[in-house]
């Protein structure tokens, strides 16, 4: 089965016109800043694949943590990074309800959880992977079918959505596809088409519906297009151009969740605006960046961390997330 999904992954990879890291080489203030974060998640993290000070129960962290270290092509076979790997799955796997598949306390924390075990599924050679993989997917899909809206919020038996966590999980159920995990079609079509009941006029997203739509989440709807390959529509085009428009916007309150799919949206959408948004991320993180080689946020320094780094990884491309559709 692995190998299977290997080959996808490189079958998949030789269709597509994929931006080569060979003629691209990686901004040396790049390597720098991920090499400082990195190890501030290393030194800092604990036996137990936790950290102090974070709240140990929010596996998302975890996850954020782990993806960063994938996206560089870190792997387990080095002593240092593959202990931390290690940690981190063994501390993901165990979370997750051996009966329903549920992985933490909100779902939040299971999209994100299960899009790092779809990440790791074709990198690392352990056979509770697809099993748990296949089972984090089951519970998205049955809250989906549960849900009035056809879409999803906080927990599996939500009955209202938003388009964060809708978001979320289509990005998961997106990434678990790719991997070679059966993922219903009606899941996807049905999640995008609640995150399409968000789209404003001028094409931003709102959080429930199209009022007060904001960049944060524009960038996560729009991702969600990209990565389910759909065509580009004049109203698609919309969101991007609302996107274009506001290169120096910075979110207050989610400056790190934003960065992570702002990199992500604008790379699917328009590589040379990516590439000019590239530059002014690199240059912002330069500035903030800690002397240990963390940042620091109002959902703590592993996660901002982790976000940071995952917002620059695109200049490395190793993840089957970060390709371009």
């Amino acid at each position: 089965m692995k190998v299977l999904a290997y080959l996808f992954f490189l079958t998949l990879g030789a269709a597509q016109i994929l931006p080569t890291r060979l003629t691209d080489p990686v901004p040396s203030e790049v390597n720098l800043m991920y090499e400082q974060g990195l190890n501030y998640l290393f030194n800092s993290q604990l036996q137990n694949g936790a950290w102090e000070g974070e709240q140990t129960s929010h596996v998302a962290v975890t996850a954020f943590a782990l993806m960063a270290v994938l996206a560089k092509g870190e792997n387990i076979h080095n002593p240092k990074t593959g202990a931390f790997i290690s940690r981190c799955l063994e501390s993901l796997l165990k979370a997750q309800d051996q009966e329903t598949g549920y992985i933490g306390k909100s779902m939040y924390n299971h999209g994100f959880v299960t899009l790092v075990l779809s990440e790791a599924y074709g990198k690392i050679d352990d056979d509770r992977l697809g099993p748990a993989l296949e089972k984090a997917i089951k519970l998205i899909v049955s809250s989906q079918k549960n849900n009035i809206k056809k879409a999803w919020r906080y927990t599996p038996k939500s009955n209202d959505a938003d388009s964060t966590v809708t978001g979320c999980q289509l990005v998961a159920l997106l990434g678990a596809r790719n991997a070679g995990i059966t993922v219903p079609d009606e899941a996807i079509t049905q999640g995008l088409s609640f995150i399409e009941s968000c789209r404003t006029e001028e094409g931003s997203y709102g959080y429930t519906d199209n009022n007060s739509g904001r960049p944060t989440l524009t960038a996560i709807c729009l991702l969600c297009h990209y990565l389910a390959q759909n065509e580009v529509t004049e109203e698609i085009q919309k969101s991007v151009n609302y996107l274009k428009k506001r290169l120096n916007f910075r979110d207050q309150h989610y400056p790190f969740y934003y960065e992570y799919y702002m990199s992500q949206a604008l790379f699917q959408a328009d590589q040379k605006v990516w590439k000019d948004w590239n530059q002014r991320n690199i240059r912002y993180l330069k500035l903030v960046q800690a002397n240990d080689g963390s940042w620091n946020g109002n959902h703590g320094k592993v996660y901002s961390t982790s976000a940071a780094l995952l917002s620059l990884a695109l200049n490395y491309r190793y993840m089957p997330i970060y390709e371009k559709f």
